[in-house]
């Protein structure tokens, strides 16, 4: 059992100064400014979102919290006192950037301040994994506040069970109970920087770097803790195992997994299941109001990670009850008058489109995919198996629909674009169509859909797909 009674308190070295976040209303960047303003510290920041007038609501929410913002010009860098937080990705020629260094100002990345925040706490819970991590985070948090452990959470993503009319963007939590629960990223490498007392890994596959770069960086990160909660049914996860110095192990299919699960019945947008210990011979009904196998198996993870934590199955299984899921999480808009339902979901890489698609295609109903790929780069790493996926798991009746990739500046190589997605699919038998702009994407789905039609609503790295899907669902019959 972890103890962590011990109140988690913050140095002045990050409290006693003053903060500035480049970029403040990404989904990284947002929790973090929201953890440190919890603990007293005093926060600015700029976002070429708000530049663009884009989510003003988020914006106008950050500022009547009392954090101060300016545009994404450099003027809101104007001390020497100021620590510049900025993504690696962020360039040198950004103004923020330029200004911080004519000030002498010091500058962190996401990945290191965070890295800092979490390894300041008495325990941590750190999940890593390719896919899934956001929703498992927000599971392992829910269980721990429902049963009384008071965690802090950062997540990359909107925890419904977390939100309020005074905190509409819920993606950070601050509690007093020692523990911090956060979700690690491997696509930088920043992995590394943690200092987990339970490692979470649900699953290794391609997205951001080579199998044999992420075998390494997992490996080392399930060894960095002193207990690791993994999947035995992911084959490159189990194969990790020895890394680890204590193991809590789950799956479905595998026989020497801890914690399993049988009697699985898949609802439309809900999951039930029970839950076996096999360390005891324990049996516990559990009843998800998320949908999915993959849901299933995210379930498992967060109860293994509690239960390394110290907790009971029971306790864990009685709060996920509750959960009330992630906003951009096969987050259903609405259904139209018609009966058209819209979904607005964050899948982007193989694995995440593979799992949204699997739900949905568990049901009847044709399936109109929109999809709008989170870079250029992205889409070269992993084109080719995300063409495979949409391919594979859609039916003739069913079609995907793709933009242009989100672009917003830079010097990225644009010259492969997701017309090459869109052949591939056609290659691989699947049935896809490139139209470069997104309103004009919204058209054409306004056009074919029709009663009975799930459209789903795909991408990262881009806050206005939620509202593309609520206008869209606004526009259907």
């Amino acid at each position: 059992m972890i103890d962590a009674n011990e109140a988690p308190s913050l140095t002045p070295s990050l409290t006693g100064h003053p903060w500035f976040f480049c970029g403040i209303g990404g989904s990284g960047m947002l929790p973090l400014a929201l953890i440190l303003r919890g603990h007293g510290a005093q926060i600015a920041g700029s976002d070429r979102g708000r530049d663009q007038g884009r989510t003003p609501d988020k914006f106008a929410w950050l500022e009547s919290l009392g954090i101060g913002l300016f545009a994404q010009d450099g003027s809101g860098i104007t001390s020497s006192t100021q620590t510049l937080v900025a993504s690696a990705a962020v360039e040198d020629t950004v103004p923020e950037v330029v200004r911080a260094k004519e000030l002498g100002c010091p500058r962190m990345s996401r990945a290191q301040l965070l890295a800092t925040l979490f390894n300041a706490a008495p325990a941590g819970i750190a999940v890593g994994g390719t896919s899934g991590k956001s929703t498992v985070t927000g599971m392992i948090g829910w269980i721990l506040t429902h049963a009384g452990r008071d965690p802090t959470i950062m997540n990359g993503a909107v925890m419904k069970n977390f939100v309020k009319p005074d905190a509409p963007f819920a993606s950070a939590r601050v509690g007093q109970g020692g523990l911090f629960v956060s979700e690690v990223d491997e696509s930088d490498g920043s992995i590394s920087l943690y200092r987990p007392k339970v490692a979470v890994l649900g699953n290794v596959s391609l997205d951001h770097k080579s199998l044999e770069e992420l075998r390494q960086l997992f490996g080392d990160f399930l060894a960095s803790a002193e207990v690791a909660a993994i999947n035995l049914d992911d084959a490159e996860t189990a194969a990790l195992a020895p890394c680890a110095r204590s193991l809590v192990t789950f799956g479905i299919r595998a026989s020497q997994a801890q914690i399993t699960a049988t009697d699985i019945v898949e609802g439309p947008t809900t999951l039930t299941a029970t839950v076996i210990d096999r360390r005891d011979d324990t049996r516990h009904p559990l009843a998800l109001k998320v949908p999915g196998r993959h849901n299933l198996y995210n379930a498992l993870s967060a109860i293994a990670a509690t239960s390394a934590a110290g907790l009971s199955i029971e306790e864990a299984v009685d709060a996920l009850a509750s959960f009330a899921g992630l906003t951009r999480r096969f987050d259903i808009v609405g259904t139209s008058p018609s009966g058209i339902t819209v979904i607005d979901d964050f899948g982007h890489n193989p694995d995440k489109v593979s799992a949204t698609l699997a739900t949905l295609k568990t049901h009847p109903g044709r399936v109109i995919a929109f999809f709008q790929p989170h870079g250029y780069g992205p889409l070269r790493q992993m084109g080719a198996e995300l063409a495979e996926v949409f391919a594979r798991l859609l039916g003739p009746q069913d079609v995907t629909i793709l933009c242009d990739p989100v672009y917003q500046g830079g010097t990225v190589d644009r010259s492969e674009g997701s017309e090459r997605i869109v052949r591939l699919i056609g290659e691989h038998g699947g049935r896809a169509e490139y139209v470069a702009a997104r309103e004009d994407c919204a058209a054409l789905i306004r056009k074919i859909a029709r009663a009975g039609d799930r459209v789903v609503v795909m991408g990262a790295r881009d806050d206005t797909l939620t509202v593309f899907a609520k206008d869209l669902l606004a526009a259907l019959p």
